[in-house]
């Protein structure tokens, strides 16, 4: 594990994201059609570019977040999970009336493999025979395409991993062999544990770990990334208005970050006290590898949301911390608490 995470800040690694669940929209009206459904400004993608949305219900409650990327021909949805695909594809296909709009379900056909690391774009640039500046050069969600092995590829800078990097999306048929090319620039994969403490010391929410179909957005701390709030409606967009404008942006509860005194990594659900109060739950916890400690991120109350609170988990003395813990150049502005 120590190796895979040395090598993922100084180097480059893989990871293995083929779980994750990809939709393709096509259409002439694909862009107009999300746009009224998710919750980032879609309509105004340009071919090469993308962004980080999520998908409400009419109560503001989160369907699922996603990457969303507009490929020039198609819009590519990355999706945190099989089943997130599957309950969102069925809600589009449901939405679809005289729209010029077709869904397709591709997580079968295509692998997804994330090189993250500070020599990820020279990584990426040899395996698609181009210069390293045109992967470097992407935008934050950006895409380009390209031969793989062989076989065509999509490349997307991520922001997701605690690292920069890019996903490699190839035929799933080419995994194995785009896998021994990444091995022969030395390019090893990480193991699911270092994925998670890169994940964590960066502040990142994970759904189904610290969001799910409960959570409102704003409790996440992702509206920055995940909301444009000058487009036009948006399904829980009005839900969204109301907490930001009549209730100044103050929610019942927030994802925060914790560093924990002691050696104990704390599990999912642990309970956050202060005092004899009980006052929030653990999401996701970790021995954080650059700090050697116990770090964890967790829903508190909103009178305990300041950096610098003391709070305790299982008995351990904890503080909360402005995230990300460990910052690196892709790091997203810290979020207000």
């Amino acid at each position: 594990m120590r190796k895979a995470y040395q090598d993922a800040r100084q180097l480059a690694v893989a990871i293995d994201r083929s779980s994750r669940g990809r939709i393709v929209v096509s259409g002439r009206d694909r862009g107009t059609y999300l746009q009224g459904l998710f919750t980032n400004d879609i309509a105004a993608l340009e071919a090469g570019h993308g962004c980080y949305s999520a998908y409400l219900t009419p109560q503001g409650r989160m369907i699922s977040d996603m990457w969303v990327y507009e490929l020039g021909d198609v819009i590519l949805l990355d999706l945190p999970s099989v089943d997130r695909k599957d309950v969102v594809l069925a809600k589009l296909d449901q939405f679809i009336f005289s729209e010029d709009v077709q869904l397709g379900d591709v997580t079968d056909t295509f692998a997804q493999i994330g090189v993250v690391g500070p020599h990820a774009a020279r990584v990426v640039g040899a395996l698609l025979e181009k210069p390293s500046e045109s992967v470097s050069s992407l935008d934050e969600h950006g895409n380009l395409r390209g031969t793989i092995a062989g076989g065509d590829a999509i490349v997307t800078r991520i922001a997701d991993a605690g690292e920069p990097g890019f996903d490699l999306y190839v035929e799933r048929t080419r995994l194995d062999v785009v896998r021994q090319q990444l091995a022969s620039h030395d390019v090893g994969e990480a193991d699911s544990d270092t994925v998670d403490v890169l994940r964590v010391e960066a502040g990142i929410p994970a759904f189904h770990r610290d969001m799910d179909e409960d959570t409102i957005p704003l409790e996440a701390g992702i509206e920055s990334q995940a909301i444009d709030m000058n487009k036009g409606c948006y399904v829980g967009q009005e839900v969204i208005v109301r907490v930001l404008h009549r209730g100044h942006g103050r929610v019942a509860r927030k994802l925060v970050g914790l560093s924990i005194d002691g050696d104990d990594v704390p599990p999912a659900g642990a309970v956050v006290m202060s005092g004899d109060r009980q006052i929030g739950n653990v999401t996701s916890a970790v021995r954080s590898i650059a700090l050697a400690k116990p770090i964890a991120l967790a829903y508190l109350q909103r009178d305990f949301l300041a950096p610098g609170t003391i709070v305790s988990v299982n008995g351990a003395r904890s503080v909360v911390t402005a995230v990300p813990f460990v910052a690196t150049e892709s790091s997203p502005p810290v979020r207000n608490r």
